[in-house]
């Protein structure tokens, strides 16, 4: 029998959850689509949310509040840079607010908020969109599995 009683590091757990932010924007949600399945720890969704599914059990619906500290860290004034326009594709439509996906260096992906067209760059924040608010954290465990017996 593959059904756990609760949550661990490598196991497979499927689930419906809505993170909401601090004035009641959702900022993400499955509750109205399928459940997401995900082996804890594989990155699919953020490692401080996944530390407050741990212990959790199949069929606990709950909602919590995570603090940046926790889910998606602090604002880091680092984070926002200028880059110029020559970076840039010529075709790509760049407004103040659009969201871009970026490459780092060791081809990670992140998302970078236009704050203000400079004239030759661009203001770019890059950091987590979720950055600094504190989040409640809804969730409804529908299934947990080990992967160990696979």
């Amino acid at each position: 029998m593959n059904d756990l009683p609760g949550i661990f590091a490598g196991c497979e757990v499927t689930m419906y959850f809505k993170i909401t932010l601090e004035d009641g924007t959702v900022a993400d949600t499955n509750f109205d689509e399928e459940p997401i399945t995900f082996i804890v720890g594989d990155g699919t969704i953020h490692e401080g949310l996944e530390l407050a599914l741990m212990g959790q059990v199949k069929g606990k619906k709950e909602s919590i509040k995570i603090g940046p500290e926790i889910a998606f860290g602090y604002a880091d004034d680092e984070a926002i840079v200028t880059m110029p326009k020559s970076d840039f594709p010529k075709e790509m439509d760049i407004t103040e607010g659009s969201v871009i996906s970026f490459t780092t260096p060791n081809g990670e992906e992140v998302p970078g908020i236009i704050l203000e067209d400079l004239g030759d760059e661009y203001k770019v924040d890059l950091n987590h969109p979720l950055a600094g608010h504190e989040l409640d954290f809804e969730y409804e465990i529908l299934n947990i599995k080990s992967l160990l017996s696979r």
